[in-house]
């Protein structure tokens, strides 16, 4: 005789308070119902709720889709110079820190990152670790060593190649190694002693080898480019997002909406840097570089918005004093800067997944996604700024999943 075990299906409805969907639509009474991993109504108003759901009421709440930050380093620690410290931290430290940044970003209600370069493949790691269950965290793409010219920005945690067949080969083996991104850098950066932030690095001839070696595999690429040079080698060599951006000019913005490659400015990372300065221990010249490019990133990101490039948001979280948890800060910085309370959301959640390349699965409110969800104490329409205290995040939800949320 056989016998067969059928799982009992969770279902949880969300009753009655606004739903902020993703994609510019607000519900103002809304029910949201999730089964097991994924949402399968979403209604304005009365509904049949299931007898046997678990009732979550939404009076004087907001529900989101769950956040998405496009542009973390969860093996980066935001201490004043990070970069030099991990060259100098072991990897058992490296791994249980990592591990802790990825519980408090999900709690804060970042339910799925980008990581944009790791360190001794533990990135990987951490990514594998969540995605069994063995520890709590963000759903996660990983990019492993980013790929950088010799003495690039970035050295310290990445793959140095000089020349179009280098790098070929370096994408290979970040490919082989299992990574869902491959990283290159175009150009100098703010933290990397003794390089320019404006400099071009890689050329288009080494960038276009990594980016057909990624394409090949089905893999996305990125590109930390600063400066102008850099930014068109990335875009002419076919790149797949544009991170940091410091220097856009017209043509790169021209090609960006022409091609719809999304932007992620990370303004938070130059934000931490100028507000904790020198006198907080992070290094003179990547103060003085930070101060030099701010107005410039200021005016990239009003042309990008402007001109209605896709503007995703990323935070760099591990750079100087950028927290990991605290990542729904740039948020407020986007709005600070020019958008609208509901267009930085959707840079969080219905565009952050165009980046991810998963659309399909999350970033709204929606029957059939999964449900990565966020409930939130008042509106934070009117008030950006909620999303950044712990206390105003009442649940978390990740896969179907309360992941935080005692009450419920």
């Amino acid at each position: 005789m056989k016998y067969i075990f059928l799982r009992a299906q969770v279902t949880t409805a969300f009753i009655g308070g606004c739903a902020i969907i993703g994609d510019g639509r607000v519900l103002e009474h809304a029910t949201v119902i999730v089964q097991d991993a994924r949402i399968i109504k979403v209604s304005e108003g009365n509904f049949k709720i299931p007898k046997n759901a678990r009732k979550i009421p939404m009076d004087g709440q907001t529900l989101l889709p769950g956040f998405i930050d496009s542009h973390v380093h969860l093996c980066m620690d935001a201490s004043p110079d990070p970069l030099s410290s991990a060259l100098i931290g072991s990897q058992t430290m490296t791994t249980l820190k990592a591990a802790n940044f990825a519980r408090q970003t999900l709690l804060a209600g970042i339910t799925s990152v980008r990581d944009m370069g790791g360190k001794d493949g533990i990135d990987l790691g951490v990514r594998q670790a969540i995605n069994s269950g063995l520890i709590p965290g963000p759903r996660m793409l990983a990019s492993g060593h980013l790929i950088c010219m010799t003495g690039g920005h970035g050295w310290q945690i990445g793959v140095e190649a000089n020349g179009a067949d280098e790098v070929r080969k370096a994408a290979r083996e970040q490919i082989k190694a299992g990574v869902d991104i491959v990283k290159l850098m175009a150009t100098g950066g703010v933290m990397t002693p003794r390089v320019e932030p404006g400099s071009e690095q890689f050329t288009e001839e080494e960038i276009r080898a990594g980016v057909e070696e990624a394409h090949k595999a089905g893999r996305k690429t990125a590109t930390h480019a600063m400066g102008t040079k850099g930014i068109l080698n990335a875009l002419r060599a076919g790149i797949d997002s544009i991170e940091h951006g410091v220097y856009l000019d017209e043509e790169a913005v021209s090609i960006m909406v022409k091609r719809d490659v999304p932007f992620i400015p990370t303004i938070s990372a130059l934000y931490h840097i100028e507000s904790k300065g020198a006198q907080a221990g992070i290094p003179a010249y990547a103060v003085e570089k930070n101060l030099k490019v701010k107005p410039f990133h200021r005016e990239s990101i009003r042309m990008a918005r402007e001109a209605g490039v896709r503007v995703a948001m990323g935070t760099d979280a591990g750079t100087p004093f950028n927290m990991h948890g605290e990542n729904l800060g740039e948020l407020k910085l986007l709005v600070e800067y020019g958008f609208s309370p509901m267009a930085a959301i959707e840079s969080g959640t219905r565009i952050a997944a165009q980046v991810l390349g998963m659309e399909k699965q999350l970033g709204t409110i929606a029957e059939g996604k999964l449900a990565d969800l966020v409930l939130v104490e008042g509106n934070p329409l009117e008030d950006i700024g909620l999303l950044l205290k712990r206390e105003s995040i009442r649940l978390v939800m990740q896969g179907g999943k309360i992941v935080s949320g005692d009450d419920f």
